[in-house]
Formats: C-alpha cells, structure tokens, sequence
C-alpha cells in the first residue's frame, strides 16, 4: 500500500554507509526532510539524481531540512558511491526492499527497483511523493520546492 499524504513515516530500522543503524524516529523532530528511494548506486540515472541532490543540499539544509537516499546496496557500496561523488548526505541500505515495500516502492516493469521520492515535515507526516523513472532532477526540484513551502509556513 502507498503512502499517502497526510500518513506517518513508515518504522523503519536500516544502517547508513558507516554502519550505523538509523531508525524513522532518528529524523523526526529536527524539520522536514526527505528520503529518495532510487535503484542502485553508480548507475546511470541514479548518480543524476544523487549529484543533484548533493549540487542542491546546501538548499535544502538552508531550508532546514535534511535528505537521506535508499537504495538496496550496502553500506559498503554506499561509502564508495559516496565518496566517488562527494555526496554529503546520509545513504541507507534497505536490505531485501523491506522497508520501500513499507513505503509503497513498487518495482517497475515488476523487476526494476522504484525511483520514488518523499517530502515529511518535522513530525514525519508525508507532504509530498513523486515518482519518476526518467527525470531524475525533477525529484530535486520538486522535493526543493516543498521544502521552501514548508519553511515559509514555519516562518509565518
């Protein structure tokens, strides 16, 4: 089942690239952020849409929020694509789908690995989601967008 707007983050448990396990409740509370769920590191389509968001994070952490990439790979392959493309945001490693599966990733074409994007506020609540398998920057643009959104109305 998808997540809707409105819905909470799904709990979750899932180390990062250091090894380090993070849970849903490790991002709440601190301002919106957002979780990319993409197909695999340093393939082609994802490294657009990691780079971008990693050309856009000073954005994003102006607005206060703070993003996080899923992807099935492990943490040791997380450090690598990291560092290969100076990424400064955390990557977590869903072992199995199990957690995208929470978060309503489905697989494309019933073998591919979902690109999906999510937007929460600061108490995880789902803001926005977009889904797309070939513009990869617009899950940036759109995400950036919201998050401003959500910053101007914390400031009002």
């Amino acid at each position: 089942m998808s997540l809707q707007i409105g819905d909470r983050i799904p709990a979750f448990t899932m180390p990062d690239q250091t090894g380090a396990m993070r849970d849903d409740a490790s991002l709440l509370g601190r301002g919106p952020f957002v979780v990319f769920f993409y197909p695999k590191d340093d393939t082609p389509g994802c490294t657009v849409e990691a780079c971008t968001f990693r050309d856009e994070y000073a954005a994003f952490t102006d607005a206060g929020a703070e993003v996080y990439g899923v992807s099935a790979d492990s943490p040791e392959s997380h450090t690598a694509f990291a560092a290969k493309h100076r990424l400064p945001y955390t990557l977590l490693t869903d072992e199995g789908r199990r957690v995208g599966a929470r978060f309503g990733v489905t697989k494309r074409l019933g073998i591919l690995p979902g690109r999906v994007t999510f937007v929460f506020d600061s108490e995880g609540r789902l803001r926005h989601r977009f889904t797309s398998d070939f513009n990869m920057k617009k899950h940036v643009t759109e995400s950036l967008e919201v998050i401003r959104g959500l910053a101007a109305d914390a400031r009002a």
